[in-house]
């Protein structure tokens, strides 16, 4: 779940900022692989269900059920009042749409961001699934997401800055001709959702605050098909881009461990679910991932 982009920080003695980035021993990162990788196999539960014809409440459903049955508790359900489980967003919804009784249709392209809360720790991701058949250009929007997603992953290292991560998002999403969201950003990951560092998905490199071993963060590219542009619904949660075009969301849970990115979450449940063979997550792991 994406945090809203909150301007007030920018005023605070830069001293007071550092101090506000929560640095996690190993045995805390242990616990916060756990908390992710519960959200991890619930996608991946969610894989098998998403179709046409299921509607985005029975999913939300299938999640809370699932999350509780392993001895956790469901992440976004009441955080800020939010009403539900999943945050589901179809085609042109950026995040925080609710779910809802309305059937999934052949072609549609659904973000589903989960979280759940461990031993005191958040696990938080994403994925935006294909519902039957998509058109070619909104797989191609998917794909170049998941993509800005491991180049951001790639500069999320011991020295570097958070505009590093920024910039590499924003540089590999604009050279396909896509839209980058501005007022939504990833974010620390610990104890809370939402901890310091915000991180833009847009940014100069070498800004910011810098990367240090024991930081977790949550990287999460909001990519629009047109413009970067987007409207809010009066429902106070629900983002639509502004032109109505379709947008994708993929976000991965990411500690620094040994000056290295090392990811928390994993794709993998989904993928086995839908029968896809991958090896992009092997980079940013010290140990092979088993299911």
């Amino acid at each position: 779940m994406h945090s809203v982009i909150s301007f007030f920080k920018v005023s605070l003695h830069p001293n007071s900022i550092i101090e506000m980035i929560k640095i996690k021993s190993l045995e805390e990162i242990e616990l916060m692989r756990e908390s992710a990788l519960i959200v991890s196999k619930t996608l991946g539960i969610l894989a098998k269900e998403v179709k046409p014809g299921v509607t985005t409440l029975q999913l939300d459903k299938i999640a809370e059920e699932y999350i509780r049955s392993e001895g956790a508790i469901p992440g976004f359900l009441g955080l800020y009042d939010f009403p539900n489980t999943l945050c589901m967003s179809p085609n042109a919804q950026v995040v925080h749409g609710f779910p809802t009784n309305e059937p999934l249709v052949e072609g549609d392209i659904i973000s589903i961001d989960c979280g759940a809360i461990k031993n005191g720790f958040y696990g938080d991701h994403a994925y935006t699934f294909e519902v039957g058949e998509v058109a070619p250009e909104t797989k191609k929007l998917l794909d170049v997401t998941k993509q800005s997603l491991y180049e951001g992953i790639r500069q999320f290292k011991a020295g570097n800055r958070v505009g590093d991560v920024g910039f590499a998002i924003q540089h590999y999403a604009e050279k396909h001709g896509y839209g980058v969201v501005r007022e939504l950003v990833g974010h620390g990951l610990g104890r809370e959702m939402h901890e310091d560092p915000e991180m833009p998905n847009y940014g100069k490199r070498g800004r910011g605050k810098k990367f240090a071993d024991g930081m977790v963060v949550a990287i999460e590219p909001m990519i629009n098909m047109g413009t970067h542009k987007i409207n809010h619904l009066k429902d106070g949660w629900t983002i639509l881009t502004r032109d109505g075009k379709p947008s994708a969301h993929f976000e991965h849970d990411v500690a620094i461990v040994n000056g290295k990115p090392e990811l928390l979450s994993t794709f993998n449940y989904i993928y086995d679910a839908l029968g896809i063979t991958s090896e992009e997550e092997k980079e940013f792991r010290q140990k092979d991932f088993i299911l």
